[in-house]
Parts: C-alpha cells; structure tokens; sequence
C-alpha cells in the first residue's frame, strides 16, 4: 500500500511538472508604430508574462500587416493593441465583419482627433481654427525649408487617419498654403520641440490620448462640427482611386479605441483570449503610458511592469481573480 501511494505521488508530480510545457500560453503582440499603442502592447505583454506566466514576442507592424496575420490565424501576430474606429473600420468591416477571423474588443476608451499648434504660435497668430493656417502670413511663419508651403505634420506612414488628413487638408481649401508631411511619430516630436525652441510656427495632427499633451503646451484647433454627409472616406485598401473618391470637410467624430485579436487565440492560449476580452484601459491610463516612454524616455516593458504593479486590483479583474 505504502508503495503504491508513494507510485501514486510520484505520478502526480511528474504530470504537475509537466503541465506548464503542455498548457503554455503564447502570444505575438503586434506593435504600431505610434507611442499609445506600443504603451498598450507592453501592457498586455505583461500582464500575460507575470500573471499568466505566458510568453510573448513583440512584432512591429502596420495596421495592414497585424489585421492580415490575425486573420491568418497561424500565430504570426495574434492582437492588434490600439484599433482606432472608424479610422480603421475597413480593416475591422473585411475581417471583424465579413471574415469573422479577428474579435474586437467591446470594452473601448474614447479618443479624439485633430490639428494643433503650440499655444505661443497659436496666441501670437491668433491661429484658433483649421482654417487660420491658410492664411498666407501664418503659412509663411510655418514654411522651414523655403519652398513657399507652411508644412503639417499629417500622421505616419500606414496611418489611415494620415489618409483622413491628406484628404482634409484638400477639402478643407489648404493646399495652396501647406504642405502635408507624412513621416514617424517621433520626427513629428523633435519637430515641435525644435519649433520651440527656435520660435518657429508648426502644425500637426493630434489626438488624445497623447503623451504631448505632458510634454508641451498645444492646442486643438476648432474643425467644422462633425457631419457624416461631408465625411466619406474611402481607404487605399477599399479603393485604388480613394483620393479622388473621398470627401472629408468636417471634423472627426469621436473614436472608439480597442484591442483586436484573431480567433484562433481561443484555441491556441485560452487563458490569454479570455483576459484581452475582459482588457480595459481609459484615454487617461493611456495618456500616462505614452509619456512615460515619449517625454521621460523609458522603455515600454519597464512603463509597463510598473503600471501593472500599481493597478492590482484592476489586473485581477481582467482575469476573473
């Protein structure tokens, strides 16, 4: 009897031990290129490795690419951090909607789009709408390299909201003044910081949340109020000739702003499917992640092993502790 009990423990053991190896939890976290929703990645990517005792690899990647691999479903990268609606609707429509490969999130924060300008620039200029910077003196102010166009800054490369302000800038009657850039985030950044410090005028695209809200003093110029009569926005990926087939005169409605994740998650790391569907942060939680990586420059893991340390009680919630 005493030998078969011991046999008895012995096999259990062996099985406990050899759980972890079968039941691991495993994720590829997709990472765009904008500070909120790498803050948001490493977030995730955190939680899964402390509290779940998962792994996780960090993949950089455009909206386009992270949508397309979720939809493929094989693990390549599993969740989209940061979908902004209806920017990215064209995404979520083709693969949310009609494919019904990817899950999105019901537990959004809200976000909101525009153009600002520093409050020094701003306050000299008396630059309060989207229609001041086509004026020809403030065009001038904003014009650093000589050609005769103020430049704005209008997203990066990939953004479909860069697609939104391409249009804008035309609709809204500015191309004969400005010059819309499209370039990394973090040109952006070093641009405003420079325009500064030099007392130069500039102009970008913002939205909170956003760490430059913390590391500057901006302002959001006012926009004709949202109507969707005059917001038809056709992306690159719907339509070749989106450009000419897009309307865009009036300021964007307010976004919902969460996570994405492909279906096959649910079979291949259960525990992890189930924590994104609980995941909720707010626009504030967001705003404090980003600067502590843009203005503070910290790196995302160490932002994020932090937060999740200090939010305990909202962590254990996400996993029904």
């Amino acid at each position: 009897m005493k030998r078969s009990l011991k046999m008895l423990g012995l096999a259990t053991a062996t099985s406990l031990l050899a759980l972890p190896a079968a039941a691991a939890e495993k994720v590829n976290i997709g990472v765009p290129s904008w500070t909120g929703a790498q803050a948001i990645a490493y977030v995730l990517g955190e939680v899964v490795e402390s509290r779940i005792g998962g792994t996780v690899d960090y993949i950089p990647g455009n909206n386009a690419t992270i949508f397309q691999a979720m939809d493929q479903g094989n693990g390549d990268i599993d969740v989209h951090p940061d979908v902004w609606l209806p920017n990215q609707e064209s995404f979520t429509k083709k693969y949310v909607d009609e494919a019904g490969t990817v899950t999105l999130s019901s537990n959004p924060y809200q976000g909101n789009q525009g153009f600002c300008v520093t409050e020094d620039f701003g306050s000299a200029n008396n630059i309060t709408d989207i229609a001041d910077l086509g004026r020809p003196d403030v065009a001038a102010l904003m014009d650093s390299d000589g050609n005769g166009l103020g430049e704005m800054w209008i997203g990066a490369p990939g953004w479909a909201s860069a697609n939104v302000n391409e249009v804008k800038t035309r609709d809204y009657g500015l191309l004969d003044f400005i010059e819309p850039i499209r370039a990394e985030e973090s040109v952006k950044t070093a641009r405003i910081k420079d325009s500064i410090a030099k007392g130069e005028g500039y102009a970008f695209y913002c939205y909170k949340p956003h760490a430059v809200w913390f590391m500057f003093d901006v302002k959001m110029l006012t926009e004709p109020t949202f109507d969707p009569a005059k917001y038809v926005m056709v992306q690159p990926s719907d339509d070749a000739d989106w450009y000419e087939k897009s309307m865009v005169a009036t300021k964007d409605a307010l976004k919902d702003v969460q996570i994405a994740w492909s279906n096959s998650l649910v079979d291949r790391s259960p525990a992890i499917a189930e924590f994104f569907a609980n995941f909720a942060l707010t626009a504030d939680d967001v705003s404090q992640l980003a600067y502590e990586i843009s203005a503070n420059g910290r790196e995302p893991a160490d932002v994020a092993e932090e937060w999740v340390n200090a939010n305990s009680d909202r962590v254990d919630a996400w996993l029904g502790l």
